[in-house]
């Protein structure tokens, strides 16, 4: 079993080498931990998941190879059979009967009756109106039919669910998987360069114990705090095709912030132009001219750019191009302005990358950045800021 466990890990994409295999059977040898599946869920983690980015991947592995011996992990309470989450039948209903049935109301109110239903029930159920099972018109289970629900195992029949419950616990820090402020961070944090400036006011440990060993007698030693040296400048796309993605552009720009002390930020719509903002309740009133930004910020800054990137081919090829004003220059000379300022630009784009080769406006666009254009996940924000570290 222990060897199909490394098989497949390793056909997962995890690198699982047989000196790791031999720790963990070394540490169960010692009874390092406690005789629980949960207990052995969490040394093998431990021992084989070196990149957060893999948790997930290892999670699915886990539960393939050791499929039965805990139906979750860290679960204490409202536990849900497996033999539950397996479709028996489903229940066909009319047209008449599917519009007959009304959903239970707002979003908060169905995980709210989720999280009562899990309190109460202790035992599998088939069909029915109310608990969690499979076949029935219950807002909660598989196999059945409501049209707002929360689908728990199982497999998508009518599309209808408003959520969907898996047991994995760390599905959202799959590297192929849409970011959060947290992952963002994760991810940015290959980026920082640190230096230390201003006042010696931190005590260097190890420079107090080598001038000690060294003087032979109590030599206190003092450095600068550390500080991140990187200098970021970030551009984000608002408005039209980008208001579906409004929600990651507030994630990515809280953990910019977060992470970069000198992080400057605007605003600018479609392609970039000859002014941008940074307040767009007044774009039209409060702009900054884009030389200004050239001219105040060093070559030394980074560059990220946060679009879809669609658009009118025109807009970035033509004066005039723009469609909410008459722009002297081209998009396109704008940005090979910014890229020859600044060596170290990316694009990160929120649309799937395998989307890109349909539209025209992102391939020009991912021509003007030289290709240095990423998608923005896990593994491509990962990419993107291998890619800034590498220019100086």
């Amino acid at each position: 079993m222990f060897f199909s466990f490394v098989d497949e890990l390793r056909a997962a994409g995890i690198p699982a080498s047989m000196k790791e295999h031999l720790v963990l059977l070394e540490a169960l040898d010692r009874d390092v931990i406690d005789r629980t599946p949960e207990a052995f869920y969490y040394l093998a983690r431990a021992t084989f998941v070196k990149d957060e980015g893999l948790l997930d991947r290892f999670d699915q592995v886990f539960a393939k190879v050791f499929k039965g011996i805990a139906s979750t992990y860290g679960v204490q309470t409202g536990e849900i059979p497996e033999e539950w989450l397996k479709a028996i039948a489903e229940k066909y209903l009319t047209p008449e009967e599917m519009e007959a049935i009304k959903s239970l109301g707002s979003w908060e109110e169905i995980m709210e009756t989720l999280k009562k239903r899990l309190e109460e029930q202790h035992e599998r159920h088939q069909g029915g109106n109310k608990w969690i099972g499979t076949g029935g018109t219950s807002p909660y289970g598989n196999s059945g039919y409501n049209p707002e629900g929360v689908r728990i195992g199982g497999e998508s029949v009518h599309k209808r669910a408003l959520k969907v419950w898996e047991g994995r616990e760390f599905k959202n820090l799959d590297s192929t998987r849409e970011l959060g402020t947290r992952n963002i961070k994760v991810a940015m944090r290959r980026l920082r360069r640190f230096a230390r400036e201003g006042a010696a006011d931190e005590l260097d440990i190890e420079g107090t114990i080598d001038g000690t060993a060294r003087q032979g007698w109590l030599d206190i030693r003092m450095r600068p705090e550390r500080h991140n040296a990187v200098k970021l400048l970030l551009f984000l796309d608002v408005g039209g095709s980008m208001d579906p993605w409004v929600k990651l552009c507030e994630e990515l720009f809280s953990a910019a912030t977060a992470e970069f002390k000198n992080l400057e930020f605007f605003y600018f719509h479609n392609c970039l132009y000859e002014g941008v903002w940074k307040d767009n309740r007044r774009r039209f009133q409060e702009r900054t001219p884009t030389w200004d930004v050239l001219h105040k910020f060093g070559h030394d800054y980074k560059v990220i750019f946060v679009g879809d990137a669609s658009m009118s081919p025109y807009e970035i090829s033509h004066p005039g191009g723009s469609v909410e004003h008459f722009n002297e220059e081209a998009g396109a000379t704008w940005m090979q302005r910014v890229t020859n300022t600044y060596p170290a630009t990316v694009w990160l784009n929120p649309i799937p990358e395998e989307q890109w080769g349909y539209s025209q406006s992102v391939r020009i666009m991912r021509e003007l950045m030289n290709d240095r254009m990423y998608p923005l996940t896990l593994a491509g924000l990962d990419d993107a800021m291998r890619e800034l570290s590498r220019k100086t």
